[in-house]
């Protein structure tokens, strides 16, 4: 079978069992390249270089999880075993010699249904402070990997990546996206052009969050000139601060030409993405990153408006210790309400958080528990309404967020089809209605063209489908989904020299996802070359050791060369 169809918003999927070896043994060593080179007047100092003036502003963020959001494996490696019984597999992260490794292994005795599977990968780079959790990334040939498992401070335990608890494969092959990179580094180094993971070497210039992130660059300051206070911005442009991390809504849409990691602070946040929240739906849980989202639904910022923001609550330049977290936020809710408020209410109960912004498991990320930012006047009867509610659900509506951004067709278009296309079947009819109205309004945009192409590929019109994709490739040629779609339609037109180059192309720039490899090669087995078909499968594993389909085909071409690794009749 050949796949094409995937979506436009990346989702992770579960992947085959397989068995194999793979090792690395040989990469950059980042901690020398992490330290701050001379930089242009506009590009950022380092945290270094504000210590100067502001020491004590420094050593007291020093302590914040912000400042050690990320940085060399090797500065933050936490020894560990971890047997993650669905799959049989067997980790240890563990350092040697000055650097950090992640190891791997199935046994393969007590089930055999699963082959032997061992090697193992230098982790380069942590991610997560550890306060909620922490993950390390590794590099295979040039694109950079989160690793398979996590550490949940939460729970205190490890265990496997965000949606693969009961994986029965290993996820070896899970890209290290901006969208996750950015949050957690300062100075990132975008992509080459056409890829998602293929990062330069360091892929950031400094580890944690530094202080330009919120000020701006600091390097024409150093020299005397002015830098970014965000207290002293309109509010709009202020909050977007810390929305460009604590901000994730339902749907996030780039705009054309633009990407979320070059917003600085100054700038309108809404010229780089889009957020969309859906509205109607049964179920009120809390994301990880929902902060910004719930904090809005507050009656406290709903009738302080401009004049609450984030910082209102929390110090950006240092964290209450904790013994003395639940006086410092008291303190925080008496600003607003007033001693005498505090006096006759729960007098003898200081810690507010504790009952209005209670700690509640996270709807997308296993073991990490999330600080309901609505607060909430009377949360047990709050809870009974929103219970109440959900028995009558409206339908979903996908709306801005901020609702102040306002609407833009195309931004609205492809955040409809994107929830298509990471299963909510009922958008479908709506996500049509939108991209053919928006394609009017856009004709030369070459997501919306990719995404009514998908749209038409599902309906089964084929030629429509390869006329909205070949328009889309003209404009933008390094679009990953549109030439692997395309490629299914050639293929399956008998094009297949047409689809090869389309697949070639795109496994080029994505090496990790397997399902290009595959269907090469199966087009060279269909064209008789085992030689290629053998080489496409190996590639694959060497991104995806633990890949069922990959491994069984390999073991048919060393059986049956002369079939092309098919299988007799």
């Amino acid at each position: 079978m050949l796949h094409g169809l995937r979506p436009l918003i990346v989702a992770l999927v579960l992947l085959a069992s397989a068995g194999s070896s793979s090792e690395q043994t040989s990469a950059p060593t980042p901690t020398a390249a992490l330290k701050p080179a001379r930089l242009p007047a506009n590009s950022d100092a380092g945290d270094q270089a504000c210590a100067r003036c502001h020491s004590a502003i420094y050593d007291s963020y020093e302590r914040t999880a912000m400042a050690h959001a990320s940085g060399p494996a090797i500065d933050a490696i936490t020894p560990a075993e971890f047997t993650h019984k669905p799959s049989g597999m067997d980790y240890r992260i563990y350092s040697e010699d000055g650097r950090a490794w992640l190891s791997f292994e199935r046994p393969g005795l007590e089930r055999k249904e699963y082959p032997q599977v061992r090697g193992k990968r230098e982790l380069l780079y942590y991610i997560g402070s550890g306060r909620r959790g922490r993950s390390y990334l590794f590099k295979t040939g040039d694109f950079l990997f989160e690793s398979p498992v996590n550490w949940y401070a939460n729970r205190q335990t490890w265990d496997m990546a965000p949606a693969y608890q009961s994986a029965r494969e290993m996820p070896l092959n899970l890209p290290a996206y901006t969208s996750c990179v950015r949050c957690h580094v300062s100075g990132m180094e975008a992509p080459l052009q056409g890829t998602e993971n293929h990062y330069p070497q360091p892929p950031f210039t400094h580890g944690g969050i530094s202080c330009e992130r919120c000020h701006g660059p600091g390097a024409a300051h150093v020299n005397g000139g002015a830098i970014i206070n965000p207290a002293k911005l309109a509010p709009a442009r202020r909050d977007e601060i810390c929305m460009q991390c604590h901000l994730e809504g339902k749907v996030a849409i780039d705009r054309p030409e633009r990407h979320v990691y070059d917003f600085r602070p100054g700038d309108s946040l809404a010229d780089f993405i889009r957020y969309f929240v859906l509205v109607g739906t049964k179920g009120a849980g809390l994301g990880a990153v929902s902060q910004v989202e719930a904090f809005a639904q507050s009656e406290c910022k709903k009738k302080s408006g401009d004049a609450m923001s984030c910082t209102s609550c929390h110090d950006p330049h240092r964290s209450p210790l904790s013994d003395e977290r639940v006086s410092y936020y008291r303190g925080k809710c008496l600003a607003c309400h007033g001693a005498p408020f505090a006096a006759k209410h729960h007098a003898d109960k200081p810690d507010c958080t504790s009952c209005h912004m209670p700690a509640s498991l996270s709807t997308d990320v296993a073991h990490t528990e999330v600080t309901d930012h609505r607060i909430a006047a009377r949360p047990q009867i709050s809870a009974q309404l929103l219970e109440d509610t959900q028995e009558r659900p409206s339908p979903p509506r996908l709306v801005p967020f901020p609702s102040t951004q306002g609407v833009d067709s195309r931004d609205l278009a492809l955040a409809w089809q994107s929830l298509v296309e990471s299963g909510m079947v009922a958008a479908k009819h709506q996500a049509h209605e939108v991209l053919v109205a928006a394609i009017k309004q856009f004709p030369e945009d070459p997501a919306l063209l990719s995404a009514l192409a998908y749209d038409a590929q599902e309906r089964n019109a084929m030629a429509q489908a390869r006329e909205f994709y070949e328009k889309a490739l003209k404009i933008d040629p390094t679009l990953i989904d549109a030439g692997v779609n395309l490629g299914v339609i050639e293929a399956q037109q008998g094009h297949v020299p047409a689809a090869l180059r389309l697949w070639h192309d795109a496994f080029d720039r994505a090496p990790y996802r397997s399902s290009i490899g595959m269907n090469i090669a199966r087009a060279y087995c269909e064209t008789g070359n085992v030689a290629e078909a053998r080489a496409a499968v190996s590639r694959v594993l060497e991104f995806n050791p633990d890949f069922g389909p990959a491994e069984r085909m390999l073991q048919h071409l060393d059986a049956s060369p002369s079939n092309c690794g098919r299988p007799s009749p």
